[in-house]
């Protein structure tokens, strides 16, 4: 006997494009982490296999904007993390928690097209298919905070943008 489709509504959510992308930039992260290599490397390892060889989904351009994105700015968002850390070290966390903060701040100070409460809520998810049972929680505390000046980063990286703009400056 098979599920009919309302037996399935209640414990099956459908995983948009950007969802997917976010996961498998965790995935990323996590990989070159484990591996101790440069995330662009590797994202630039997959990319190429991908058009070689057909089995291996194609990256989406979301996931590369995100892990280029935290690999660009990494100082800045592990400072972030480690300063909403309470009695932890970003080192103590999981890694694949560090990943999904990684990726969501990251989210939150630059990807002005996501919303605070969809990188956060994308995040927690996150937490709740790939880390342990304390871990939504945990990374829903941490970014709570971070959501808080979220909107201050935006507007100093936007004045900062304008003003190499007006100089004719290109930007880095």
């Amino acid at each position: 006997m098979t599920d009919s489709p309302a037996d399935k509504k209640g414990s099956f959510k459908k995983l948009g494009a950007r969802h997917k992308a976010r996961r498998r930039a965790v995935d990323l992260l996590f990989e070159a982490e484990a591996r101790d290599v440069d995330v662009s490397v590797l994202l630039s390892d997959r990319a190429e296999l991908a058009t070689r060889d057909q089995s291996v989904a194609p990256v989406h351009a979301y996931t590369t904007t995100l892990v280029e994105g935290v690999a660009d700015d990494l100082n800045r968002v592990d400072g972030t993390i480690e300063g909403y850390l309470q009695d932890w070290t970003l080192q103590r966390l999981p890694a694949v928690d560090r990943a999904i903060l990684r990726i969501a701040v990251w989210e939150l100070f630059h990807a002005t097209d996501v919303p605070p409460v969809v990188a956060v809520d994308e995040a927690v998810e996150l937490a709740k298919e790939l880390s342990t049972d304390d871990s939504p929680s945990f990374v829903n505390g941490v970014l709570g905070q971070v959501v808080q000046v979220a909107p201050q980063v935006r507007a100093a990286a936007a004045a900062t943008a304008a003003t190499k703009a007006a100089r004719g400056e290109s930007e880095s």
